[in-house]
């Protein structure tokens, strides 16, 4: 049966290929020769790559994009709109509180998420105050890091979890998505910020667009994985029992897939952090943006204290969602 798959995809590629070859010669404008024998005659084609044989990606993607600009632009306007007013609103909000204060309810609300652990509250409030023990500027570029993850990591949330759900559910819809999460984790992460600027300009927007793409991936992955993974007995007892598939979601999947879920997300959140540099490129502040300023102007020592602050965020946020995530797994073993 594998042989079968493998000579069907084999003739599919194969196909696919000359079909593409024959289009980017029949549609490019270079010097193209005149026929078999040309071909066969002048043999200077199999040096260097033929111009003639140039699949116009390039110029659909282009097109696609003005025209989406063109035809689409009042959406992405308020998305862009909407985006930016939370972002903000977000960003000034703990900004104008008080960094004491902020540190005493990341600490409490750790402690709470955590299921009363000193320890995990500890490490959390030392880390924070840790980041503005470096340098008293990078309090307000952490703040605006931190907004910036915590929303990327929210609609990453949103998009994943529905997503996964789907996949769980049907092959057809898994093997239509893992590709596409493939393409989204290959393509570096620089050239997600292109249709971003076109469409949503520079700032905060395109940044967090970008992030979202590039984040996504493992939650919707590991979340797909976790459901998969449950024992097919414990679903079969679940359809005698007449549940529904809401829920089976609710009760059975979903807590059973829990350390998946929490793993996913705290993938998730590692990769968004690891945007933030490269979303300062365009214009977005934050602690990425003094590690651009540090590469710039070769200043080693400021790199390493906006690196050491971006550390320091990391953990905080990895341990919250891990504790959060253990705690909720003790629950669900309690009610068990």
């Amino acid at each position: 049966m594998e042989k079968k798959n493998g000579v069907f995809i084999g003739v599919i590629s194969a196909v696919i290929l000359l079909a593409a070859s024959v289009f980017s010669y029949s549609v490019s404008i270079k010097k193209k020769p005149d026929g078999l024998w040309d071909l066969i005659s002048n043999p200077s084609w199999l040096g260097d790559w033929p111009r003639w044989l140039d699949f116009p990606l390039k110029e659909w993607a282009n097109a696609g994009i003005d025209w989406l600009v063109e035809t689409y632009g009042y959406i992405f306007d308020a998305i862009n709109e909407g985006l930016l007013g939370v972002y903000s609103s977000l960003t000034s909000l703990m900004v104008l509180t008080p960094w004491p204060v902020f540190i005493v309810f990341a600490a409490i609300l750790t402690y709470f998420l955590s299921g009363r652990k000193a320890v995990v509250t500890i490490i959390v409030a030392a880390c924070l105050f840790s980041i503005g023990l470096l340098s008293p500027k990078l309090w307000d570029k952490m703040i605006e890091t931190t907004a910036l993850v915590v929303i990327s990591i929210s609609l990453c949330a949103l998009i994943g979890f529905p997503v996964a759900i789907m996949m769980s559910r049907s092959d057809r819809v898994r093997n239509v998505v893992l590709p596409v999460l493939d393409l989204m984790q290959t393509i570096p992460a620089f050239v997600y910020l292109i249709p971003g600027i076109m469409l949503f300009g520079l700032g905060a927007v395109p940044a967090i667009i970008a992030t979202v793409i590039y984040a996504v991936p493992p939650v919707i992955r590991l979340t797909d994985l976790g459901i998969r993974m449950i024992d097919s007995e414990v679903i079969e007892a679940a359809d005698s029992f007449g549940a529904t598939p809401m829920q089976k979601l609710k009760i059975i999947q979903l807590p059973l897939a829990l350390p998946a879920i929490m793993q996913g997300i705290n993938q998730t959140t590692m990769m968004a952090l690891a945007m933030v540099v490269v979303a300062s490129m365009i214009g977005t502040r934050g602690l990425g943006d003094e590690v651009l300023l540090g590469l710039q102007q070769l200043n080693v020592g400021r790199a390493l204290e906006a690196g050491l602050a971006i550390v320091l965020l990391a953990i905080v946020l990895d341990r919250i969602t891990q504790a959060y995530g253990k705690r909720l797994q003790e629950r669900k073993s309690d009610e068990g």
